[in-house]
């Protein structure tokens, strides 16, 4: 077999549809764009959701009633097997979780994951911790400290 054998498998290659050759093409006169008005011409661009001016569907329904989404609370993960990069008998927070890379976002609270095994004596402090991460840095001798939740927008600190 040499290079000039070659083929595609059956299948693989589309002809380009071609616009605009003629009645009995299938795609002359409106090469497929229908017929008159804003999605006729070129450069014509509407966003999704776009009713023509009509008030949109999303904004017709009411927004009233209970949504979980509003109450959660979200956290950047860290699994302890990232906490081995720092020495025995280091102390881990939220500034050095962020300068290796391990605690990366905007969001602002960081819970400890119990993933992978720790081999080292931490004194850890972060806003949450999972059970099986306690155990796992307690076992060792380290300790786990839990910060303060920064507060939200217009409340108090919990």
């Amino acid at each position: 077999m040499r290079l000039h054998d070659l083929k595609h498998r059956p299948g693989a290659k589309h002809r380009r549809k071609r616009l605009g050759q003629g009645e009995s093409s299938g795609h002359g006169k409106t090469s497929g764009r229908g017929g008159k008005g804003q999605t006729a011409r070129s450069g014509s661009s509407i966003r999704v959701g776009f009713e023509g001016g009509q008030m949109p569907l999303i904004r017709r329904m009411p927004k009233r009633g209970f949504n979980n989404a509003r109450h959660t609370v979200d956290y950047i993960p860290v699994n302890l097997a990232g906490l081995n990069q720092f020495d025995d008998g280091a102390r881990v927070d939220e500034t050095a979780l962020r300068t290796l890379g391990l605690a990366n976002g905007k969001l602002r609270r960081i819970k400890i994951l119990g993933q992978g095994d720790l081999t080292k004596k931490l004194t850890v402090s972060a806003h949450a911790f999972s059970a099986t991460a306690r155990a796992k840095i307690e076992a060792l001798g380290g300790t786990c400290e839990v910060v303060a939740k920064p507060a939200a927008k217009g409340k108090a600190a919990a």
